[in-house]
């Protein structure tokens, strides 16, 4: 592990902050990244004070609702950084602590959907000369179990709007994007796959929604570092785990059809 360079993303509370740690203390160059500049700094110091010898943190600022941040984020690690081993998109928009209140992106997309799908796969897309110059590599995307299909009549769902709903939803793209991009990066040494970490982890966006924590964000890190650093799985790509079981997922994600209205519109809306 000595050697590699890892980014995470959301990485300042939650899962993302517990596996920022866990990586830290294995060693190598860990970049967090995070949306608040006050609580950023204050992970980093956790991960340097947890961290093995010879480990590297570094940070970058970005909210990823803003889709110009995220192209801008992206640019600035490959200038930055010499490699990039691993990339964990685990940052997230979860059901809200006011769920039937619909909240919009920077460029006015259903807020869910832009951070939770547009966002990490606009980021994994602009690292991929990095990634594919530093092959082999890895791209975990942290789904969840809660999935339910994109509607294509009202992807941005603008009819009876519910925040856990668009949750879901949003995942479900993640999922489709994730395996599009696996089947695209196939034979250059990059590999994508997805898991659903833990069942109602201890996070700021649990809690926020009503729901009762079940079980310690340890929980999620375990099956996310395995995606991560298993040199079992370097040739697996293309997957959805269900923590450690290779799993299968929404059916929508198996749809040809649906998978290819989705990334023609999920390009078109990150470049526009």
């Amino acid at each position: 592990m000595n050697q590699r360079t890892t980014l995470v993303t959301g990485a300042t509370s939650g899962m993302g902050r517990a596996l920022a740690l866990d990586l830290a203390a294995r060693g190598g160059t860990l970049l967090l990244h995070g949306r608040d500049r006050a609580r950023l700094d204050a992970v980093a110091a956790e991960a340097r004070a947890a961290a093995a010898p010879g480990t590297a943190v570094r940070t970058y600022l970005a909210d990823l609702a803003d889709l110009d941040q995220v192209h801008a984020l992206a640019e600035r690690v490959r200038a930055t950084e010499p490699h990039l081993d691993g990339l964990v998109n685990n940052a997230v928009a979860g059901g809200g602590a006011r769920p039937l209140e619909r909240e919009l992106s920077a460029q006015g997309h259903e807020l869910r959907f832009a951070v939770n799908h547009l966002a990490p796969y606009a980021l994994t897309r602009g690292l991929l000369p990095l990634l594919k110059a530093s092959s082999p590599a890895r791209v975990v995307n942290v789904a969840s179990i809660g999935q339910e299909a994109v509607d294509f009549d009202d992807v941005m769902l603008e009819r009876d709007y519910e925040g856990l709903r668009a949750y879901c939803r949003s995942k479900v793209a993640l999922i489709i994007a994730t395996f599009e991009l696996a089947a695209e990066l196939r034979g250059t040494g990059v590999t994508v796959n997805t898991l659903h970490p833990a069942h109602l982890m201890d996070t700021p966006a649990v809690r926020a929604y009503g729901f009762t924590p079940a079980v310690g964000t340890e929980e999620g890190v375990r099956p996310t570092v395995r995606l991560l650093l298993d040199p079992e799985l370097a040739g697996t790509t293309g997957r959805y785990f269900d923590r450690f079981t290779d799993s299968r997922a929404h059916e929508q994600a198996y749809d040809t059809e649906a998978r290819a209205r989705l990334m023609e519109l999920t390009h078109r809306l990150i470049h526009s």
